[in-house]
């Protein structure tokens, strides 16, 4: 009698183990340039982006979505590929090179690269609501750095979400950090219109 109990308390603990170890996999995503030329002409000027702040509630590589007004949820096995201030700035400065028609766009630090513009960016709000929508709302800062003239402003961008998927919460994002970018690229040619 305690041989089969001793059996099935082993059995019991190897069904345990195995349960542990069969995880899901963990998925990554990452934020993309989406900006598309509006057929204003090309800009012979550089830009740097960064630095780029966000709120700690999201640094993190999980996904944190909001599923009630006061309530979020971390998913482990749903992932950034990268820190999301960085992803941010590569993204921005991807519908940059677009919006603008200038190679000459950067997220960090290069040699030789003097940048005509330095662009700040403070995101004030970046909520994951699966299946419904992305919001980032942020509030940026163009310097112009020849004369130190900066303008600024604020985007609030909130993207439907075509469907329950990561990939599609990942895509509203890149779609409202799109917007940011147009908002920023439109203050960066009214500069550029400025008598310095």
């Amino acid at each position: 009698m305690a041989r089969r109990v001793a059996q099935l308390v082993s059995i019991a603990l190897i069904a345990a183990v195995a349960a542990g170890c069969s995880t899901s996999p963990s998925r990554f995503y990452s934020l993309s340039s989406t900006a598309t030329a509006d057929g204003t002409p090309a800009m012979a000027a550089a830009v740097m982006v960064g630095p780029v702040t966000i709120p700690a509630s999201v640094d993190q590589p999980e996904f944190v979505v909001q599923v009630a007004p006061n309530r979020v949820q971390v998913d482990e096995y749903n992932r950034w590929v990268s820190p999301l201030n960085d992803s941010i700035a590569r993204a921005v400065a991807g519908d940059l090179v677009v919006l603008l028609g200038t190679p000459e766009v950067a997220n960090s630090q290069l040699a030789n690269f003097v940048p005509d513009y330095r662009v700040t960016i403070d995101v004030q709000r970046f909520e994951s609501i699966q299946g419904q929508a992305a919001v980032v709302e942020a509030v940026w800062t163009v310097r112009k750095t020849a004369s130190g003239a900066v303008r600024s402003g604020r985007t609030v961008a909130r993207e439907p979400v075509q469907g329950q998927s990561y990939d599609a919460l990942a895509a509203a994002h890149s779609q409202a950090i799109a917007k940011m970018s147009g908002d920023i690229a439109a203050a960066i040619r009214a500069e550029a219109e400025q008598k310095s």
